[in-house]
């Protein structure tokens, strides 16, 4: 199967199977999205989501998080991962966000970039779902769902899963769906130990699951 045709039956199998795909994250503004994700790094949306009600409750926007304490900010998220870095990186990204951008979350890579607690897939996160950004944001769910389907090839990282990706999908303008569909895909379906791939819409175009078929029917 070509490259174009695997992304092209990949795209239409994910549209059917996740037509309404969006972040699992729960906020109410641009400012605490970028929180969330900024907490979910290395950490299940899951658990984000049980912390983040009254973090947001005392500290809604980035004017009232830029007065907090730094230990108050521990308390409030200490149950998720990395609790201490995530901490100082809140506050330095609340009060360089209402020092520097009056409270408002950038449109640029590079201000967002400028922010603690912000890399490349952070700043893709921000840039796709709160600003409908052609760019495709790379976790290990991403990472590892495209190399299994076939959509990237020996990429090792996810900056190169990213290139890859990329380089087939610049120019379509629903790449944000796309994001979101194969997370969704890797966390309920393909997943990293066990994937059940026998309930996966991909079944056709996936190249793990037709090397398996293949193996088990050489047997």
């Amino acid at each position: 199967m070509r490259k174009q045709q695997r992304y092209d039956k990949t795209i239409e199998a994910l549209n059917a199977f996740y037509p309404n795909a969006e972040t699992e994250l729960k906020y109410q503004s641009p400012f605490q999205l970028l929180v969330a994700v900024i907490l979910s790094a290395q950490c299940t949306d899951k658990r984000v989501n049980m912390v983040t009600p009254a973090l947001f409750e005392r500290y809604p926007n980035a004017a009232s998080m830029a007065l907090a304490s730094e230990q108050d900010l521990f308390e409030l998220i200490k149950s998720i991962s990395y609790p201490n870095a995530k901490s100082k990186n809140l506050l330095k990204m609340a009060r360089r966000l209402n020092d520097v951008y009056n409270g408002e979350v950038p449109q640029e890579r590079k201000d967002l970039e400028s922010l603690a607690g912000v890399g490349r897939k952070t700043a893709n996160v921000i840039l796709a779902v709160l600003f409908d950004q052609n760019v495709m944001p790379v976790d290990t769910h991403v990472h590892r769902v495209s190399r299994r389907i076939g959509l990237s090839k020996n990429a090792k990282t996810p900056a190169e899963t990213e290139k890859q990706l990329m380089e087939v999908l610049s120019e379509r303008n629903d790449i944000a769906l796309l994001h979101h569909q194969l997370i969704l895909l890797g966390r309920y379906v393909c997943k990293a130990r066990k994937p059940l791939c026998e309930s996966c819409p991909l079944t056709d175009c996936c190249k793990f699951y037709l090397s398996k078929l293949s193996k088990q029917k050489a047997v």
